[in-house]
């Protein structure tokens, strides 16, 4: 399928031919007929992408401090690596969209096969949306209409939160198109209406559609004290952008004695606390489309919010302006500039960032009466070469992937055959950056693929052991990104499976232990007979608690998705079993909720010990990982994995890298050298067992005792 997407590199737009989406549990499957162009967020990120280092760096001066931050803990190589990954990936385009329905996700109630909908999806041939960013178009509503429904949401959630009542005075200012649907908005509410902006053939639509108009080159708090009888206007609803604080500023003077200001579009925020003081003004940023807006809980997972509770949802506010379009209250047509076919959208782009007068940009999408055959999950991307030993597909293309362990088994030598994504986009692009044979949406195509012999797993937690299974059942070996799974049970399949496939490599991602700083520190303690007493540090930094790495029933919390990194590490070094294990938790930080903070200490059948802090609730500026090791009178240290220090080695000072190496790419290639060969792989499956159990008892708070593995592979 075609779809629209653009580089965050140079601003470029493409038409690119995408693996289309495959229906998913809660969502639909959508077949596009129109799209319209956001000229606001598009003309900005185009701007962006188009501008040079230091205009970007201007406009994002928090962004720069990330960078600066990281470049003093993890090194310039690695921070320059980071910035050049995030900036090479493509940006999907659009949140307009309108078709008809041609999949039903499961659990999804209210639609039907052929049903025409709106929704928040791209400009793309397919979408797959969740249900609660859709709407049913009513039949006197046509295609062309009902692509405003989104932008109208976005300034009818505007006008809930200013609240104005029937004939109330309120001031518009920015009159692009969600400034004029806002116009529209509040005249089908009684409110009188004042629109602001420079051009003269907005302000001339803002006319037709019942409103007053002044240009900022009027003396605008003359005309609004005149608009509003000399009492000051009810409210203010700022639609503009602009980086000015001036935009605030007036409408601060514009408003009477507790008036309201809200802001849904973009300005500067430096406030004047005199103007708002006095007149006790209140001031509110408006959040897109309403009540649900990136909660994973509404959005993803399709939990409504009470009506009673929550009487306008994102949802409900989609359906209140396709009722207001079926009652002929809010007009549309007047706002479309121009119409396009898709296989133009590089000119509706190219006027967008022009000088040329451009209002509403409608794209148009071919139909096809039996879409569903048409659109393949599948692209192909080069030919394909002999097949053999070591042939490898990647499910899942996320940063991680494409950063990290798509080029470190490009680096060993891996024949790459297929890479699958959800949506399809990320799989295309690491497909053609790194030389896959084919991009895909359906992990179908890798199981069932004879050529392929060997998959790595690197998509979110809660899918690791259901692919880890499958792809040990259809013969592969696996190498699965940490963590193995979320829970005991799962891990108890994983372990049974694995253990009665002994000719089948599995492999889990801990690369750290094959990091040359931590083989050097093997090297060092092991010929001790001593016991080790380790100390690991982990400046992990906050992540807000509704991330998906802190859903219990998908990224599974930090201790089991990330931790688990660090008990690994430290049985290794160890080389004993793991005895027991305590975990404390800290209950007095911000987000204690997450479980993200803690200590846990763990023994080993050695005699040895070790605690690893990881650790939520600390600054950035400091090392994110320090490994400290004590045994027989010396010490070891290893800062963020790129400086080793010895005290008391004999022969022994100092190991210094330029580049931060945490052994990813030796990990790699360690699991493939073992796919080849047939020998044994780097990490027993017993030990990853080990590890994996105690990650995932650890993460349930408060627990300890002794640690039981059962090894038989009939039990």
């Amino acid at each position: 399928m075609k779809q629209l997407l653009q580089s965050l590199k140079d601003g470029t737009v493409e038409l690119a031919e995408i693996p289309a989406p495959e229906p998913k549990r809660g969502c639909l499957r959508i077949h596009t007929s129109h799209t319209l162009i956001s000229a606001g967020t598009e003309r900005m990120l185009a701007e962006f992408g188009q501008a040079n280092w230091i205009t970007r760096a201007r406009s994002q001066p928090d962004k720069v401090k990330m960078v600066l931050d990281k470049a003093g803990t993890d090194g310039v190589l690695a921070t320059f690596d980071a910035v050049r990954s995030k900036l090479d990936q493509p940006l999907t385009l659009g949140y307009c969209n309108v078709g008809r329905v041609e999949s039903v996700g499961v659990d999804v109630s209210g639609f039907a096969l052929g049903d025409r909908v709106v929704s928040n999806g791209s400009h793309a041939e397919v979408v797959v949306v969740p249900r609660n960013l859709c709407a049913k178009i009513p039949d006197s509503v046509s295609d062309e209409d009902a692509s405003f429904t989104v932008l109208a949401s976005i300034g009818l959630q505007g006008i809930r939160l200013a609240n104005p009542t029937l004939g109330e005075n309120v001031v518009v200012t920015g009159l692009g198109l969600i400034g004029l649907l806002t116009v529209q908005l509040l005249r089908a509410q009684g409110c009188r209406v004042l629109g602001i902006d420079p051009d003269t053939t907005r302000l001339e639509i803002a006319r037709s559609f019942g409103a007053m108009t002044a240009s900022p080159t009027d003396d605008v708090q003359s005309v609004a004290s005149a608009f509003s009888r000399g009492n000051g206007v009810d409210a203010v609803i700022i639609t503009a952008s602009s980086r000015s604080n001036r935009l605030v500023s007036d409408a601060a003077n514009m408003c009477r004695k507790r008036g309201r200001i809200v802001l849904v579009g973009q300005t500067g925020l430096e406030l004047n606390r005199d103007e708002f003081y006095e007149k006790e003004l209140t001031f509110q940023v408006s959040c897109s489309y309403g009540p649900g807006r990136y909660d994973p809980a509404y959005e993803e997972r399709g939990q409504d919010y009470p009506l009673g509770f929550v009487r306008w949802t994102e949802q409900r506010n989609f359906e209140a302006v396709l009722d207001l379009m079926t009652s002929g209250a809010l007009d549309v047509q007047p706002l479309i500039s121009h119409r396009y076919a898709i296989e133009r959208a590089d000119e509706a782009m190219a006027l967008l960032t022009s000088d040329a007068p451009s209002l509403g940009i409608m794209l148009e999408f071919p139909r096809k009466s039996d879409a569903a055959n048409l659109f393949s999950p599948n692209v192909s991307l080069r030919e394909k070469t002999t097949a053999g030993t070591g042939t490898v597909a990647f499910l899942g293309a996320g940063n991680h992937a494409g950063r990290a362990l798509i080029p470190a088994f490009q680096k060993s030598g891996a024949n790459l055959h297929t890479i699958v994504s959800a949506g399809g986009v990320s799989a295309r692009h690491y497909g053609r950056k790194f030389g896959f044979a084919d991009a895909s949406t359906r992990t179908d195509d890798v199981l069932e693929n004879d050529e392929i012999d060997t998959v790595v797993i690197a998509t979110r937690h809660d899918r690791h052991a259901s692919e880890v299974l499958s792809a040990l059942r259809a013969g592969k070996h696996v190498y699965c990104e940490k963590p193995l799974c979320l829970n005991t049970e799962d891990l108890e399949d994983i372990r049974f499976e694995a253990a009665s496939r002994p000719e089948q490599i599995l492999m889990v991602g801990f690369n750290r232990r094959f990091a040359p700083h931590v083989e050097r520190m093997k090297s060092l303690i092991e010929p001790l007979s001593v016991p080790k007493h380790f100390a690991m540090t982990v400046n992990a930094g906050a992540i807000p608690s509704d991330h998906w790495t802190q859903d219990p029933t998908v990224g599974g919390g930090r201790i089991i998705g990330e931790a688990c990194h660090f008990i690994d590490l430290l049985r290794h070094l160890a080389g004993a079993p793991i005895t027991g294990f305590d975990t404390v938790f800290a209950s007095s930080t911000a987000n204690w909720d997450a479980g993200d903070t803690a200590s846990i200490m763990v023994s080993f059948a050695d005699g040895s010990a070790g605690v690893i802090n990881y650790l939520a609730n600390g600054h950035r500026s400091i090392s994110k990982e320090r490994l400290e090791v004590f045994a027989g009178g010396r010490v070891l240290t290893l800062d963020n994995f790129r400086k080793l220090t010895g005290y008391g080695w004999p022969g022994f000072s100092r190991m210094r890298l330029w580049r931060q190496d945490k052994g990813i790419n030796a990990c790699a290639a360690h699991f493939l050298n073992a796919v080849r060969t047939g020998t044994p792989p780097a990490i027993s499956l017993d030990e990853q067992i080990e590890v994996s159990r105690v990650a995932i008892e650890a993460a349930s708070r408060g627990v300890a005792g002794n640690l039981t593995i059962n090894t038989s592979p009939t039990a």
